[in-house]
């Protein structure tokens, strides 16, 4: 008898490349997914090209127009299919678009996840169950931590601090944004049912989850967005910190990685902070650098001298817990890897052919 996978968010970045390495491995997957992404970020955030992709390519895949705001349907679906695991990857992504949408993004992101929670409680409550949340449930906590200036980034001051920031960081007392506070409230209930009703729960704090899979726009999908930018000769804005904020970048193929590890070999109401570690690290500048390497095209950006609310000054995730749980699980692809599938990906959909706007 096959497994089942549910995926949630299946057509976006980590919910399409969940669906095709499990279907890969033979699971029947069914994913759920209505487009959200293009309500929130318009055209440009449309994802129905990978939807599209997903049901040509994967014979075993079954897509469900569905809200996961929508219990009823949840909860039928769920008992219907009584999945082996379920990966909760769909969401409100944006800490600036939160502000403007604070219920949807709520709803979405809150109670989505309790409705699945619920569902998953009464039906299948021995299935793994694998939430994306975010680095932005530690609100601004990490700018706390003392940095230095070089002269392309921000970077740690203290040696202990080197490998990034741990799963030990606080929650509370910082500004998170509204979209960082809707996650820490789907965080914690992810962890309560793990812990309270003794399920297979896992919260993976994503720092910048990249890949040529994205539909990058602005307010979401740094690395895509950049790229795509600087292919079409589009003006690229820094907001504050002297474009020298830190990130960390992981590719989507080594995030589900991950997940298969932990839905082979589950833990209860665990959390990890996921993201590409030291190595993948970068600021703007160096982004722009990297992908003016890529493309051989010069990156055209202005300066907004302000911050966004709640922004990480510099965040790399310490992957440590990761490895000690799951130690086969390692980082299989560079910054620079990451860059090239994007360049090629935004090619290969004739972004560079479309007029600069």
């Amino acid at each position: 008898m096959s497994k089942t996978l549910v995926v949630t968010g299946s057509s976006g970045l980590i919910g399409s490349e969940v669906c095709a390495h499990f279907a890969a491995l033979g699971w029947q997957i069914h994913g759920i997914d209505n487009n959200s992404r293009a309500h929130f970020f318009g055209p440009q955030g449309d994802t129905r090209w990978n939807q599209q992709r997903l049901q040509a390519q994967l014979t075993n895949f079954v897509h469900h127009e569905l809200d996961i705001r929508d219990r009823n349907a949840i909860i039928k679906l769920i008992g219907c299919l009584r999945p082996t695991a379920i990966v909760h990857s769909a969401a409100q992504p944006s800490h600036d678009l939160a502000a403007k949408i604070p219920f949807e993004d709520f709803d979405t992101n809150a109670v989505g996840t309790m409705n699945l929670l619920e569902a998953a409680r009464r039906f299948v409550p021995g299935a793994p169950f694998v939430y994306m949340s975010t680095n932005k449930v530690y609100g601004d906590a990490p700018n706390e931590v003392p940095l230095v200036e070089t002269e392309t980034r921000w970077e740690y001051a203290r040696p202990e601090d080197h490998n990034g920031i741990k799963e030990i960081m606080r929650i509370d007392q910082s500004t998170h944004s509204l979209f960082g506070a809707s996650k820490v409230a789907a965080d914690v209930m992810v962890q309560e049912y793990g812990r309270y009703f003794g399920m297979a729960t896992c919260c993976l704090r994503g720092g910048c989850l990249t890949g040529p899979n994205h539909s990058g726009v602005e307010l979401h999908g740094f690395l895509s967005y950049l790229v795509k930018c600087n292919l079409q000769g589009h003006k690229y804005s820094i907001y504050g910190y002297k474009g020298k904020q830190v990130r960390d970048n992981i590719h989507s193929v080594d995030v589900v990685r991950f997940i298969e590890y932990f839905i082979e070999t589950p833990r209860s109401g665990e959390v990890y902070n996921l993201g590409g570690g030291r190595g993948n690290s970068c600021s703007i500048h160096e982004a722009f650098r990297l992908a003016e390497e890529v493309s051989g095209k010069k990156m055209v950006w202005d300066y907004v001298d302000r911050s966004r609310e709640g922004d990480h000054i510099c965040y790399i995730s310490d992957l440590s817990k990761m490895k000690a749980h799951y130690p086969n699980w390692d980082i299989s692809k560079s910054l620079y890897d990451i860059f090239n599938e994007i360049h090629r990906a935004w090619l290969a959909r004739g972004v560079a052919e479309q007029i600069s706007v």
